[in-house]
C-alpha cells in the first residue's frame, strides 16, 4: 500500500457531500457513507470508493495486515478468476449455488469469480509443500470477492463485490490447528481493539465453509442483522443459529385430557388461535412443512418459538432446504397454512425438544378452520425424533453453565474463523511426509475479515443525527482545520500555520480552505466524521486561541495557538490506545 499523504486541502478534495439521503439507502451506514461522499453506486451491490472512503479502507487493511504479519502469517496474491476444475475437485462446483458468478473463456472452459479461496490456496500448498518441516504455514491475502447476492442491499453490508482478508492455516495435526486457531483468535481481537470497535466473539455455525467449529466476531450495533445471545452469569456467547437450547417445561404438567377437535373459523396465526381458544401461546404448537433435498417433511415447535432453519438443515445433513409453498403444503397435508398439525400427518415429523414436555396443547387438525385441543405427545402423535430445532432467545437457560440466563443483542458479523480439519486437504490431495516418512493429510483452518463490511459496521456503531463519528484509528483524517472565514487574512494565515505544523508533527489533517459559509463547513465536518475539529474564529483568535472539539463531544475547549499541536497529539494518542 502506498504511504498516505498527511494533509489535503478541501478545495482540492473530491468529497461530494449530500444533504438528502439516497432513495435506495436502507441502513445508517449506506445513508451516511453516501451522503459523506465516500461511496457511489456503480450497479446493484457494486460500489466505487471515493478518496475519503478509500482512505478508511486502506487504514482497515493496514491494521489487518500488521496483525496478520505479527501472528506469523505471510501475504500472497491469489487469482480472482478460478477454474472450475478446482471446485469440482473439492465437490463444491455443483453445490455452491446461484451466488457464484460463473463464466466461460473463449475456449468454452468454465471459470468463476472467486467467492472464496479454499480451493485455490489448498491447490497451491498441495503442490509446493511436502514435508512436516515446512509446517505450520499461515498464508493470507486481502482481495476483492464476488457473490451474486439474490438481493444486494444495505450498501457495503451485503454487496456483490466486496473486499475481504482471508487467511488459511496448514498444520500437521489437530493440536497444531488449535495453536493456529488461537493465534488468529487473538489476532482478530487485536484488530478490532485497535479499530476502537465494541464487539463480541460468539460461537457460530460453520455453514457452507464446513469444518468442526467456528467463531464469529460481531460488531455490536442496534441496526445489525445478526442476533447474538450471551449469558448473564458466565462467558458463553453464540449467534442464534448456533446456540443450543435446553428444554424447560412451561406451566404445571397436567393430566392428559380427552382430545377434541374445535372449529376455529378464520384463525390462522398463533395469536389468533390462542385468543380464540383462550390459551397462552406457549400451550400451542405450530407445524411447518419443509423440503430437504427434494423430500418433504414436517417440523413442530412451540407456538411462541421460532424454528431455526440452520439447526434443521444441519440435523438433516441437507444441501438444500426451503419451506413448501401453500399449494404444495395443501397437496401434502390436505390443509393450508394455519391449520397444520401432527395428527395423521403422512410425512416424517421432527419436533423440538420442548414439544415432548408439553401437555394438552393445541395445534392444527390438518383441516382448514379446525384445530385440536388437548393434544399430548406419545398418545396422539409420535415424532420420528425430538431435536433441538428452535432459535435461542432472551431468558433461555444458558447451555454452558446451566445457571445463568441468556440476554440478546444485535450486531454485524465482520470476522469469522473456522477449524476446517481435513475437509479440503483430503478432497484436493494436500498431504505431507511426517518424520517417519508416512504420508498424512494437512489439517486446515480458515479465517476471514470483511474489510469493506468492517468499514460499514464502524459507521453503524459510531454515528449521530449529524453524521459519522469515525474511531481515530480508521478515520480518513485525524483532524479537520476550519477557518470560519477563509477570506480573512488573519484566520487564513493561522489556519495555514496550524495545517503545516500538524503535518510536520505527523498528524493527518484536512484543511477546509473552501470559500463557504461557516455553517456549511461545520455540517460537512460532522457528516464526514473527522474525530477532531480545530475552528479558527475571530473571537478566539483575538485572544490568541483556537477552538478544539472532539466529534464525539458536545463541548469544545479553547487552546492557545502555540499549544494546539501538542494538545491535538495528546488527544490522538489517547484515542489510539485500545
Amino acid at each position: 500500500m502506498e504511504e498516505v499523504q498527511d494533509g489535503v486541502r478541501a478545495s482540492a478534495l473530491l468529497f461530494p457531500t449530500l444533504r438528502e439521503d439516497p432513495a435506495e439507502a436502507e441502513t445508517v451506514s449506506h445513508r451516511l457513507l453516501y451522503r459523506a461522499g465516500m461511496i457511489r453506486k456503480t450497479a446493484g451491490g457494486i460500489y466505487t470508493y471515493l478518496p475519503l472512503g478509500l482512505r478508511v479502507l486502506h487504514k482497515v487493511m493496514q491494521i489487518v495486515r500488521e496483525e496478520m504479519d505479527r501472528a506469523g502469517s505471510q501475504e500472497v496474491g491469489l487469482p480472482i478468476i478460478q477454474p472450475s476444475e478446482l471446485w469440482m475437485q473439492s465437490g463444491r462446483w455443483a453445490v455452491y449455488g446461484d451466488e457464484m458468478f460463473r463464466l466461460k473463456d473463449r475456449h468454452d472452459r468454465d471459470f468463476c469469480l472467486g467467492p472464496t479461496h479454499e480451493e485455490v490456496i489448498t491447490d497451491l500448498v498441495s503442490h509446493e509443500v511436502h514435508s512436516y518441516r515446512e509446517l505450520p504455514l499461515l498464508l493470507y491475502q486481502i482481495q476483492n470477492k464476488y457473490r451474486d447476492e439474490i438481493r444486494p442491499r444495505f450498501g457495503l453490508m451485503r454487496a456483490r463485490e466486496f473486499i475481504m482478508k482471508d487467511l488459511y492455516s496448514f498444520d500437521v495435526d489437530e493440536a497444531g490447528l488449535e495453536v493456529s486457531y488461537q493465534k488468529m483468535y487473538e489476532a482478530y481481537c487485536r484488530v478490532f481493539d485497535r479499530m476502537g470497535l465494541d464487539y463480541r466473539v460468539v460461537q457460530a455455525d460453520v455453514g457452507a465453509i464446513g469444518g468442526a467449529a467456528s467463531h464469529e466476531f460481531i460488531v455490536l450495533a442496534s441496526t445489525g442483522e445478526s442476533k447474538v445471545v450471551f449469558c448473564d452469569g458466565c462467558s458463553y456467547a453464540a449467534n442464534v443459529e448456533k446456540s443450543e437450547c435446553l428444554p424447560e417445561p412451561r406451566g404445571e404438567r397436567a393430566e392428559p385430557a380427552p382430545l377434541e377437535k374445535v372449529h376455529t373459523p378464520g384463525r390462522r396465526t398463533i395469536a389468533e388461535v390462542s385468543e380464540f381458544l383462550g390459551l397462552p401461546a406457549w400451550q400451542t404448537a405450530k407445524t411447518l412443512v419443509y423440503v430437504a433435498d427434494g423430500k418433504p417433511l414436517a417440523v413442530m415447535v412451540r407456538g411462541d418459538r421460532e424454528l431455526n432453519e440452520i439447526k434443521l438443515k444441519n440435523f438433516l445433513g441437507a444441501n438444500e432446504l426451503f419451506m413448501a409453498d401453500e399449494a404444495w403444503t395443501r397437496e401434502l397435508t390436505g390443509a393450508g397454512f394455519g391449520s397444520l398439525g401432527p395428527v395423521g400427518l403422512q410425512l416424517p415429523l421432527y419436533a423440538d425438544l420442548e414439544v415432548e414436555l408439553m401437555a394438552n396443547l393445541a395445534a392444527g387438525a390438518n383441516q382448514d378452520d379446525y384445530h385440536y385441543v388437548n393434544l399430548n405427545p406419545g398418545r396422539d402423535f409420535t415424532p420420528a425424533a425430538y431435536v433441538d430445532l428452535r432459535e435461542a432467545e432472551a431468558g433461555d437457560l444458558c447451555p454452558s453453565c446451566r445457571e445463568g440466563r441468556l440476554a440478546e443483542t444485535r450486531g454485524i458479523e465482520t470476522g469469522h474463523i473456522f477449524k476446517l480439519g481435513t475437509k479440503y486437504s483430503q478432497a484436493m490431495g494436500a498431504t505431507f511426509m511426517d518424520e517417519t516418512g508416512q504420508e498424512r493429510l494437512m489439517v486446515m483452518g480458515c479465517y476471514g475479515i470483511g474489510v469493506s463490511r468492517t468499514m460499514a459496521a464502524a459507521v453503524e456503531q459510531n454515528n449521530d443525527e449529524n453524521g459519522i463519528i469515525w474511531p481515530m484509528a480508521i478515520a480518513p483524517y485525524q483532524v479537520m482545520v476550519v477557518p470560519v472565514n477563509v477570506n480573512n487574512a488573519e484566520q487564513r494565515e493561522a489556519a495555514e500555520s496550524i495545517y503545516a505544523r500538524l503535518q510536520a508533527a505527523g498528524v493527518e489533517v484536512l484543511l477546509d480552505d473552501r470559500d463557504e459559509r461557516a455553517g456549511v463547513k461545520f455540517k460537512d465536518a460532522d457528516l464526514i466524521g473527522i474525530p477532531l475539529r480545530i475552528t479558527i474564529g475571530p473571537k478566539s483568535l483575538a485572544a490568541g486561541k483556537v477552538e478544539v472539539k472532539r466529534r464525539r463531544e458536545a463541548e469544545a475547549r479553547q487552546v492557545e495557538l502555540e499549544r494546539v499541536v501538542d494538545v491535538v497529539r495528546e488527544l490522538i494518542a489517547a484515542d489510539l490506545t485500545p
